[in-house]
């Protein structure tokens, strides 16, 4: 009896533990149903809530990345200012450094004679925006009478064109071999005349026009502080209203050299004209020179003549002027600028070219490396090809 009656006891007792089992585990369903219900997407209330969320998601994120891009802009910036900031104290101290080295290079020019050349560096520097030297010879007194009846302003003209214009023009020469020659006194007469001459410490001669060029820019730096300097042949027709527009343009870059840029052949053979001495420097029989300005007529920026005037005892002369300036660019960063209307030709070339409204810089005669018989055709050429002679007071520059 008792071992039947404790086996249903323990009959019960299971089968009232799995139904407090089933009990529990339905229980547990419908709690979990009560506290974890999926929202309602259809309702508003909830769309709304979940709406408003994303909105200032995206609105904090928006400004997040603005944020960024601002920071990264304005570090930018300040990276640019501070850049261009140095750039520019650079460029100062660099033109500071060149002008006192400048000065040292003036006083310490001397003439090939041994006599101390004009000191022009005690003297303060006029401020002019470019100086125009004439290269001329003791025995070009024609030409230079033909140049001052066309081109080149004379007496009071001469001195307001440089100052009201910064445009400065000069006849540069230097000296005979022998000290107070005939030909010197003769010079010393045409500048007691017309007041229009750039002495320099120089022995004139044809085989000494790269030594004569170096000594005109040391000079004129030492005389002016001007934007631009120019070498220009006295048998060559100029516009000054057109030279300094064109120059203009260029004024904001530091380091150019402006002319009709070529690159003629190396002539080795010594019968003939521009016959290079050096030619071996060049490379194989038949090579070219480098690019460099034709001689008639150039243009270098303030920063290059002060180089040569700062290096003018080591650079070296070739035998043809134009060549040795070229050279003494070479290594450097300089600007190249082939500026073709420095090489108009004579009438009829110059002349179709002012009617088109494009007037010449300069005009000369290849055949001849300037004006074929210059005392006699430069006046048709000025009357054919010039700008006129109010051009240069109303040009703007």
């Amino acid at each position: 009896m008792r071992g039947r009656s404790g086996g249903c006891d323990r009959r019960v007792s299971f089968r009232w533990i799995v139904i407090l089992c089933l009990c529990s585990f339905a229980l547990g369903i419908l709690l979990t149903d009560k506290f974890w219900t999926v929202p309602d997407v259809n309702n508003p209330i909830v769309s709304s809530r979940r709406k408003t969320e994303q909105e200032l998601q995206i609105i904090s994120e928006d400004c997040t990345t603005k944020r960024k891009h601002a920071d990264d802009k304005d570090v930018m910036g300040e990276v640019t200012r501070t850049h261009e900031a140095i750039q520019s104290l650079d460029k100062a101290i660099s033109t500071l450094q060149m002008e006192l080295a400048a000065k040292r290079s003036a006083r310490e020019l001397i003439s090939e004679d041994g006599s101390p050349s004009i000191d022009a560096s005690r003297r303060p520097r006029k401020k002019a925006f470019v100086v125009i030297g004439i290269n001329t010879a003791f025995s070009s007194r024609k030409r230079r009478d033909s140049v001052r009846a066309t081109w080149m302003p004379q007496g009071e003209k001469l001195q307001q064109l440089e100052r009201e214009k910064g445009i400065v023009v000069r006849f540069m020469i230097g000296h005979s071999a022998t000290s107070h020659s005939i030909l010197d006194k003769a010079i010393d007469s045409e500048e007691a005349q017309h007041n229009d001459f750039l002495r320099l410490a120089h022995v004139e001669g044809y085989h000494e026009l790269s030594a004569k060029t170096k000594i005109f820019f040391s000079t004129a730096v030492a005389t002016w502080d001007a934007e631009f300097y120019v070498k220009v042949d006295d048998d060559v027709h100029l516009n000054l209203g057109m030279l300094a527009t064109t120059l203009a343009r260029h004024r904001s870059k530091p380091r150019t050299y402006i002319g009709c840029m070529k690159s003629g052949p190396v002539l080795s053979d010594k019968n003939v004209k521009y016959h290079e001495p050096e030619y071996w420097k060049f490379g194989e029989e038949g090579n070219k020179y480098f690019r460099h300005a034709t001689g008639q007529i150039y243009a270098v920026s303030k920063d290059l003549a002060t180089y040569i005037s700062i290096n003018h005892p080591i650079l070296h002369k070739y035998a043809n002027e134009d060549v040795s300036l070229g050279s003494w660019f070479i290594g450097l960063e300089v600007e190249h600028i082939d500026e073709r209307s420095m090489c108009c030709g004579t009438p009829p070339d110059c002349e179709w070219k002012a009617q088109a409204g494009n007037v010449c810089i300069a005009s000369f005669d290849w055949s001849c490396s300037g004006i074929c018989k210059s005392v006699e055709k430069i006046k048709d050429v000025h009357e054919r090809c010039g700008e006129g002679d109010g051009a240069v007071w109303s040009a703007l520059f």
